[in-house]
């Protein structure tokens, strides 16, 4: 792991590739304090994690993503890096975060939500752009975003909800494609980690 700096107390399992070299210059990983790196992972070079983050097994993190501290990043979770994410963020088992995108801080994404970066099925000559989620949003299991969406401060995306359209703050979005509901008085203030 020489292309590695690494704060104090920091965990890495066996089997993992921390500082993996996509190209020949390329900055070190660099990893806060009390950071733990569970088997299976892999984390590129040009990565920046910030103190007291936690990965599951068999995470990939790739080049240029920067993760904010007390983050929880779930087994199996895809980072497809040049993406940000914020502090106290957590992503549940098998979530997909896209190149590009953003996460703001006290963010809940749930099991295998999707976000995605592309907007053709077949490949074009555009600019990926991922989503932006902001501050205190929740995304529920199986959710998918489409690319460009905002997901406002403190709003919920339901289980299951296809998000074609920008969901504003405090708002609720349900179903295929996502509709949009106030936010119930029981999921107001709830969705602070």
């Amino acid at each position: 792991m020489s292309n590695v700096s690494s704060g104090s107390d920091c965990t890495i399992d066996e089997r993992t590739t921390v500082g993996y070299e996509y190209d020949t210059k390329v900055n070190p990983t660099i990893l806060g304090d009390s950071v733990t790196i569970r088997a299976g992972s892999t984390i590129y070079a040009d990565v920046k994690i910030h103190d007291y983050v936690q990965t599951g097994h068999d995470v990939l993190i790739r080049e240029q993503t920067e993760i904010g501290k007390e983050s929880i990043i779930g087994t199996k979770t895809v980072i497809d890096g040049y993406s940000k994410i914020g502090k106290k963020v957590s992503l549940q088992t098998g979530v997909y975060i896209p190149s590009h995108t953003t996460i703001e801080d006290e963010v809940f994404i749930g099991p295998n939500a999707v976000l995605t970066n592309d907007p053709y099925p077949v490949r074009q000559n555009v600019d990926l752009e991922g989503p932006t989620v902001e501050r205190s949003a929740s995304i529920g299991a199986n959710a998918t975003i489409n690319p460009e969406i905002t997901v406002g401060e403190r709003s919920f995306v339901a289980s299951g909800a296809v998000v074609t359209e920008d969901v504003p703050a405090d708002t609720l979005a349900v179903g295929v494609p996502a509709e949009f509901k106030p936010l119930p008085d029981k999921l107001q203030g709830k969705n602070d980690l």
